[in-house]
């Protein structure tokens, strides 16, 4: 027997249907790309979004087409997201911090029609179009003053094509599981591969997302999306914020320390999700100019393990929450915040930021196991490392092309490739990345909590740690520095701080001060790069 209930498709035009009908004032503010700050709405993006349906399919444009965005965080990238989403087509982020060749290898492995680009990308297409033969037409998020000069054809006006159109339209109507939007995950090896969520996962994943244990969105707030959409479906806040009916604060292209701290004083934003390198910059902006966050609630930060001196002075100067999280690109992408249960309700000072190093716990619809390289599961304890392994409804069943099949197995498990291990109350801690935890005399390394020490160092700007060959060990640590501006700590310094605060064994075996520390497309370091340019050193304890 089945039940009596209404088949309502989940599809995310829905989301925007809702927020245009129930919260249609909300406002959508903007730091533009040509520079002035632009304030619109839940209904006139849901409107102008109808009208963007309309010229897609005026050009031929059909379920299951690929349309491109190659675009920063403004309410023209959102209203393409919902006129795509509209008539089944699907969205697909490009990442302009790839290299060209990269991008264009993604856009010919999506086939990619169209793209809507920003102004600051068309150099980036200009090189590449000419290589992507599917690519129809370039679509420059601007207006008539603002058109570039440029030799491709095929290239449109975007509010000028926009006002073709008069918005008589109606979302079409398929199943949920059609195809929604499309990213490219450059997180395994080999090329990039494509992670295709449906309508359904992204509905699903932004329900998950609006938990109270997991970012706990409400209309009440007015959220500062940082990450980029191109960033790992932009974290599903595109989605999320319309379905509470939260008020959207969007940085455009600027997103150093001074710019972001404009926009959360000036806007009144009470919570904020971004990378740690953005927040980085925040407190060094705070910490050399001043000033107050006296709106700010809370902030998910996520991409990469958050440091521990930035939770104690977010937490402990500004009085702002920080929420530790972690997610892929496979799993749309939240897979845990680190939310305080009852259990750790008690906990404060060094005992609490202890726990909130961790990665925190799964939101109803993910499952969570750590396993040995045997697929034996490992006790949760809290210190016993093992690969970590997810599934759920917003969780990736195979790549694009059906690419890299060995990540996913027959129970619907997939393999995320962290190191990762569990305590008795279901916290997640991540240890490393599989291919980086330094292997030490049969023991395991966690790099992560090494880096997010040494950064803890007053002169220490950012950190990395890589393992290199020993003759007796097999690896050791060599821990990569660079110095804040103006300050000169030594390697006797850095090695000082760190006594004490891991095991003697875990002590880095040498201190190496570099200008830069190379990063991932993603904000990510770059172990691979770093691995190779200290290929020839030599460890002193070699």
């Amino acid at each position: 027997m089945q039940g009596l209930m209404q088949q309502w498709p989940l599809l995310c035009s829905k989301v925007i249907d809702h927020a245009a009908t129930y919260h249609p004032r909300r406002e959508i503010v903007t730091r533009s790309v040509e520079g002035p700050i632009h304030r619109t709405n839940y209904r006139e993006v849901r409107a102008r979004s109808l009208q963007l349906a309309q010229r897609l399919e005026s050009e031929g444009v059909k379920l299951g087409d690929r349309i491109a965005t190659l675009a920063w965080n403004t309410w023209r990238h959102l209203e393409c997201w919902y006129g795509i989403l509209g008539i089944g087509a699907i969205y697909h982020t490009l990442n302009p911090r790839l290299f060209p060749d990269q991008i264009a290898w993604i856009m010919n492995d999506a086939e990619d029609r169209l793209v809507f680009v920003d102004l600051t990308f068309m150099p980036i297409i200009e090189a590449i179009a000419p290589k992507v033969p599917s690519l129809e037409k370039i679509i420059v998020l601007t207006d008539a003053a603002h058109m570039p000069e440029t030799n491709l054809a095929n290239v449109v006006c975007y509010e000028e094509w926009l006002a073709e159109a008069d918005g008589d339209f109606a979302w079409k109507e398929f199943d949920e599981t059609t195809a929604a939007g499309m990213c490219y995950t450059s997180g395994t090896t080999g090329n990039p591969k494509g992670v295709l969520y449906s309508h359904r996962s992204n509905v699903l994943h932004s329900m998950m997302a609006q938990q109270p244990d997991a970012m706990g969105l409400s209309s009440r707030d007015r959220l500062l999306p940082i990450v980029p959409l191109f960033h790992a479906n932009g974290w599903g806040l595109a989605l999320t914020c319309p379905m509470a009916g939260a008020a959207m604060v969007m940085p455009g292209a600027k997103m150093d320390g001074a710019s972001v701290f404009e926009l959360l004083t000036r806007e009144k934003v009470t919570f904020s999700a971004a990378v740690p390198t953005v927040w980085l910059m925040l407190l060094q902006h705070l910490e050399n100019e001043g000033g107050e966050l006296p709106t700010l609630e809370r902030v998910v930060i996520g991409g990469a393990a958050c440091p521990r001196a930035v939770t104690q002075k977010f937490q402990d100067n500004y009085g702002v929450q920080v929420i530790h999280a972690w997610g892929m690109t496979e799993m749309s992408p939240l897979g845990s915040l680190c939310t305080i249960k009852p259990e750790y309700a008690d906990l404060e000072g060094e005992a609490l930021l202890d726990l909130e190093q961790k990665q925190g716990h799964p939101p109803f619809g993910v499952e969570m196991k750590v396993t040995d390289d045997a697929n034996v599961e490992r006790p949760w304890d809290g210190k016993t490392f093992g690969r970590l392994k997810v599934r759920g409804p917003s969780v990736a069943s195979s790549y694009y092309k059906n690419t890299g099949p060995e990540a996913f197995d027959a129970e619907g498990w997939f393999d995320t490739g962290d190191v990762a291990h569990m305590d008795e109350h279901g916290y997640m801690q991540i240890t490393d990345r599989a291919k980086d935890v330094i292997k030490s005399g049969g023991e395991w390394i966690s790099t992560i909590d090494l880096e997010n020490l040494a950064v803890g160092h007053p002169d220490v700007a950012e950190a990395a740690v890589i393992g290199l060959a020993h003759p007796k060990w097999d690896e050791r640590p060599l821990l990569i520095i660079v110095r804040k501006e103006g300050r000169e700590p030594s390697k006797e310094d850095i090695l000082g701080f760190l006594n004490g605060k891991i095991a003697k064994w875990w002590m880095p075996d040498d201190v190496a001060f570099v200008a830069e520390i190379p990063h991932t497309a993603t904000g990510k370091i770059q172990k691979t790069a770093l691995r190779d340019q200290f290929r020839d050193y030599r460890l002193p304890t070699a």
